[in-house]
């Protein structure tokens, strides 16, 4: 590959994130009653129920697989596989999303909210295991120090 740069950015945003889960159903009232996703739009593939969800611009993807088991980046590491640590859902409310915490009785992962330099963070699994970092930012949106650029120096 080149070492030459984009004259702007070409992608705007992730688009969606496309995953599988034990069981479908389950899982969309999971994410919704949780987060507020809504289904967009479902159907069936080989006898087994897919759907689309959205929650403002994020979009998950879930098929059911029944009988497949999530294992978690530790285990994946320890046998040498690539892993996805975890995926992030903004929030802007901390009353409202530890007011979810309690009302469905979520439990938090590494011992609560984790205080970051911008940030405050809440880690749980959904129901087939999969990790989500829930993001709070200081000021409403990502905001960093600052990053050396390598590729330029």
């Amino acid at each position: 590959m080149g070492s030459e740069r984009l004259a702007a950015p070409l992608v705007k945003c992730l688009d969606h994130l496309n995953m599988s889960a034990s069981n479908f159903q389950e899982s969309a009232e999971w994410y919704s009653k949780v987060f507020g996703f809504e289904m967009r739009e479902q159907g069936e593939d080989e006898g087994k129920p897919w759907g689309i969800l959205s929650c403002g611009d994020a979009l998950l993807c879930i098929y059911e697989q029944p009988g497949l088991i999530v294992k978690d980046r530790f285990e994946m590491k320890d046998v040498g596989l690539h892993y996805l640590a975890h995926f992030g859902l903004r929030i802007t409310d901390r009353d409202e999303w530890e007011a979810t915490i309690e009302r469905e009785k979520l439990p938090i992962l590494y011992d609560g909210a984790c205080k970051f330099p911008h940030s405050t963070a809440w880690y749980l699994k959904d129901p087939t295991g999969w990790e989500i970092e829930v993001a709070l930012w200081d000021e409403g949106e990502p905001s960093f120090d600052s990053v050396a650029n390598t590729l330029e120096q």
